[in-house]
């Protein structure tokens, strides 16, 4: 028998369907994507992806622990099977003619040779289970550290991804500085034309080289911005700083995948998020470790054997008559420890509620960043549409303008205005383009998509 309670699956808060966070068609019932990084539709994101999950560091590290543990279970399995070993000792000595022992008989007059060779076994009967929860325990410390380990794989994804995003969000800025700055030149060279000419003063342009100015000094703050998320990109993936500076460089679109998202059923959750899977790897743990609390209360029982041969001279050592052997058993019996196991078992026993707390802190966690996700998801798309709109709209509306005031029939302040309305509204549209693309990676972690178990 193994003393102890036996490792129960616990139950978790997850209600049975996402329905009721699910806004606007923004998810859909369905399996998770375990690649879903490939759902972003872009292949350089892919690759750098892959990438990380091969060189990055944290994710070396966490891979090395799976395999500390998984040897660590192979040292603890090995405590079911008898250990057998092998002896042999020669030795030259002379013993006191005075002591009490002489194994040689000679009184020590002389000195003396002494050939030995043994085979040792044994083995404890694990009575109680002392040997099966520790293995247990050993089990349940190799999910978890694969659990980690998954754990830092998506995390290592998620921002690979979240870097990667913002890296195109910011080359889609400096795009649209660039194009309101060409704008921006133009409408200067109109305000200097007309002034020439003695149509306006120089309000409107000085008015206009301040527009200029206060573009051009929008540049390097976000050429600096590229860079450090290009090193960023190039720090997960264990490289030197501006190593993929030529791979990254050239811009791209940001990742804009389709609106739905399969999100699977609630209950699956528990089995995908790493941050679930390693909180209930730690119950198990726990709940083990109280069986080998107890399991040190009764006795433990060992079998033991040896068989050798003992000689003077070594030409006699394999001899019939040189032949030792003994075998029996042992026993352990705690009669006081002073309150120590007592006070073990109890201490685990409180671990393991401290566990099961943590399991279920977990997992509401999980659902209120779920839900959180969805929502935010649901509403970046409605944002962007809106900011879609506003941009269409300040474009006539600057086309006007400018038209208007080459007429003469409107101020350039009124140019000015618009032409800020319209660079605030392309820049918050590539803002929201970012996030509704960080926000689909947003969900996809809190889902738990990921690396498959290895």
């Amino acid at each position: 028998c193994a003393v102890g309670p036996d490792f129960q699956k616990p139950e978790n808060q997850l209600p049975t369907t996402w329905q009721d966070s699910v806004q606007s068609g923004a998810t859909l019932q369905g399996k998770v994507d375990s690649q879903w990084w490939q759902q972003l539709g872009d292949t350089q994101l892919t690759s750098l992806v892959e990438r990380a999950a091969n060189a990055n560091f944290d994710v070396r590290t966490a891979s090395n622990r799976l395999e500390q543990s998984r040897l660590l279970r192979q040292v603890t399995g090995s405590e079911q099977l008898p250990g057998i070993s092998a002896n042999g000792a020669y030795k030259r000595a002379r013993n006191s003619s005075m002591g009490v022992l002489d194994e040689s008989n000679l009184n020590g007059k002389a000195p003396f040779e002494l050939w030995s060779s043994t085979i040792d076994a044994s083995w404890e009967v694990d009575l109680w289970g002392h040997v099966r929860r520790s293995i247990e325990a050993a089990d349940a410390e190799v999910d978890l550290t694969q659990a980690q380990r998954d754990g830092v794989l998506l995390s290592i994804a998620a921002e690979t991804a979240t870097d990667y995003i913002r890296l195109r969000g910011v080359q889609a800025k400096l795009a649209v500085a660039k194009q309101n700055l060409e704008i921006a030149r133009q409408s200067s060279q109109l305000t200097k034309a007309r002034f020439e000419n003695g149509v306006t003063t120089n309000l409107d342009t000085s008015n206009s080289a301040a527009q200029v100015a206060t573009i051009e000094a929008v540049l390097p703050v976000l050429d600096a911005q590229k860079d450090r998320l290009i090193n960023a990109l190039s720090y997960l993936l264990g490289e030197a700083p501006r190593t993929l500076h030529a791979e990254l460089i050239e811009p791209k679109a940001i990742p804009n995948p389709a609106p739905d998202v399969p999100v699977g059923l609630p209950s699956e959750l528990a089995q995908r998020r790493p941050d679930i899977r390693q909180s209930e790897a730690a119950l198990h743990r726990a709940t083990a470790a109280i069986g080998i609390a107890k399991a040190d209360f009764y006795p433990r029982v060992s079998l033991g054997a040896s068989m050798g041969f003992q000689a003077l001279d070594g030409s006699n050592l394999g001899a019939w008559n040189s032949r030792e052997w003994s075998y029996g058993p042992s026993l352990y019996l705690p009669v006081f420890q002073g309150g120590r196991l007592t006070g073990t078992l109890e201490l685990r026993k409180r671990q393991e509620q401290e566990a099961a707390l943590n399991y279920q802190h977990v997992v509401l966690g999980a659902w209120h960043e779920v839900d959180n996700a969805m929502t935010d998801y649901a509403a970046e798309k409605k944002h962007h549409s809106a900011l879609e709109e506003a941009v269409h709209q300040n474009n006539i509306a600057l086309s006007t303008a400018r038209d208007r005031y080459a007429q003469g029939a409107v101020d350039f302040i009124n140019v000015l205005n618009v032409q800020r309305s319209l660079l605030a509204t392309q820049s918050d549209l590539v803002d929201s383009a970012t996030e509704a693309a960080l926000d689909r990676v947003r969900l996809y972690r809190a889902l738990g998509g990921g690396w498959t178990k290895s």
